[in-house]
């Protein structure tokens, strides 16, 4: 499938960007006047508009090509929400979508930096590594930035993943936000996120967070994570202006609808 390109500098877009997500609740009105309203979580409805300036040369025509694969508003393709975690049920590390070493524990309910309680206790009571990761269907050629939020009773280290990519992230007794930017393997079209402990650690981790850019922005909670498989072009037309020499504005609008 079809993905949509990052910027030269690995962004997926600029400031400012506009998102837009409408849900439906479907009525029952009955005979007698009563009524039932239930959620339809296939009505779901999400739209972006990315204004771009001074793209370059090769910028621009990027994206006059994906204009062209994609045949404007027909083919559907893979986007990567700039605004959203990638991760899904960031807060849940016992979620199905979190694949957990056998000798690692992890417990929920711990402390967490932003004065909740969404941290948990990672301990690894096997005599080796152990590591926490989730796999996302993107492609694993793009640049992405993984953070988390780690803390620990004594100083240690753990092992930040990213796709094949190792980082070594330093854990204190106070709450820090460990990071690491990296590409994958052009080829691949999944990449994983997660954390590798040493044996014996015992560590706070909170925050886990994916993003396709160079560098971390503010944690934000997800579920679904920001991955849309299907999303579509909303126009037909890509107009882009020349402000200058090498120098191009234009704007993008993408919509998502669950339902097709």
């Amino acid at each position: 499938m079809l993905v949509y390109p990052q910027l030269g500098t690995g962004a997926m877009t600029q400031f400012p960007v506009q998102k837009k997500r409408r849900l439906r609740t479907v009525l029952n009105a009955a005979a007698d006047g009563s009524s039932i309203k239930l959620a339809d979580p296939n009505g779901e409805y999400t739209e972006w508009s990315l204004a771009y300036a001074q793209l370059s040369d090769s910028e621009i025509s990027t994206l006059e090509q994906f204009f062209t694969a994609a045949e404007g508003s027909l083919n559907g393709f893979t986007f990567l929400d700039p605004t959203s975690n990638l991760l899904a049920w960031s807060d849940h590390l016992d979620n199905a979508v979190w694949a957990p070493g056998p000798a690692l524990t992890v417990t929920s309910g711990v402390a967490d930096p932003a004065g909740g309680a969404n941290a948990w206790h990672a301990s690894n009571t096997g005599g080796g590594a152990q590591s926490i990761v989730q796999t996302i269907q993107a492609p694993a050629g793009y640049l992405y930035c993984f953070s988390a939020y780690v803390r620990s009773t004594s100083p240690s280290n753990v092992t930040m993943l990213l796709g094949s990519q190792r980082a070594n992230g330093a854990v204190t007794t106070n709450w820090t936000r460990i990071s690491v930017s990296a590409a994958g393997d052009p080829q691949g079209t999944s990449i994983s996120f997660g954390l590798e402990f040493p044996a014996g650690a015992a560590v706070d981790v909170y925050g886990m967070q994916a993003e396709p850019q160079a560098c971390p922005s503010a944690y934000k909670a997800s579920t679904t994570g920001g991955v849309y498989q299907n999303a579509r072009l909303r126009d037909d037309l890509l107009t882009a202006t020349a402000t200058g020499v090498n120098q191009h504005s234009c704007t993008v609008n993408i919509f998502y609808a669950k339902h097709l």
